[in-house]
């Protein structure tokens, strides 16, 4: 697998936030997101082998793993990757941008899927697959990144015509007010959960934390 970096944290989105978790961020991605955090990730990376990974998984002893990008779901490895970390009782929650098929992930043990949504200020938005939406278990999470009020009308109307699963996140890009966020959803009653990024919270917008 092509490999960014591999770092023992603090889990800051999604629902595993403040656990202790090794992230394995993948290279290359598809999208361009226009609020990304993660650029250095569109790079070759590393040639890491599957072992390699999992031993500097294990060296972080927790039970909790991401897999993360970039874009994951680009690299045919990671499947085997994520049946490696389930069978020794991890569990992964893989980092999505939404643009490719999820299916081959839904039957992996310990493996819980993060969707991204991309509302209009990504300049993605065109690029969502909405078939993978239905496909979703109510332990999977669909999140959407929201920069501004335009971007929560485009994810109410999301909400209001796709399937979902249980857990929905409306995430403010980092830098945003994200009071002013909850008080949207707090005056639609809208049955979401918002999250900051805790990482960042706690440690700064920093690679690597």
């Amino acid at each position: 697998m092509r490999i960014i970096e591999i770092f023992h944290s603090v889990q800051g989105e999604g629902p595993m936030t403040g656990f202790r978790t090794s992230f394995v961020r993948t290279a290359r991605c598809n999208l361009r997101c226009a609020w990304c955090d993660t650029t250095y990730s569109f790079g070759p990376g590393t040639e890491r082998s599957i072992p390699s990974i999992l031993r500097t998984v294990a060296s972080h002893r927790t039970r909790h793993a991401c897999l993360t990008g970039g874009e994951p779901l680009l690299q045919k490895e990671s499947v085997e990757l994520l049946r490696k970390l389930g069978e020794r009782g991890m569990t992964t929650v893989v980092e999505t941008g939404g643009s490719l098929d999820v299916g081959p992930y839904l039957d992996l043990a310990g493996t819980v899927l993060s969707v991204d949504v991309k509302a209009p200020s990504s300049k993605m938005e065109k690029r969502n697959r909405w078939a993978n939406l239905p496909l979703l278990r109510p332990t999977d999470v669909v999140k959407f990144v929201i920069q501004d009020r335009r971007d929560y009308r485009y994810a109410k109307s999301v909400l209001a015509r796709e399937p979902m699963p249980t857990n929905v996140v409306f995430q403010p890009v980092y830098g945003t007010d994200g009071g002013r966020l909850a008080d949207w959803v707090l005056t639609d009653r809208l049955d979401v959960r918002v999250m900051v990024q805790e990482h960042k919270v706690l440690f700064g917008d920093v690679p690597g934390r």
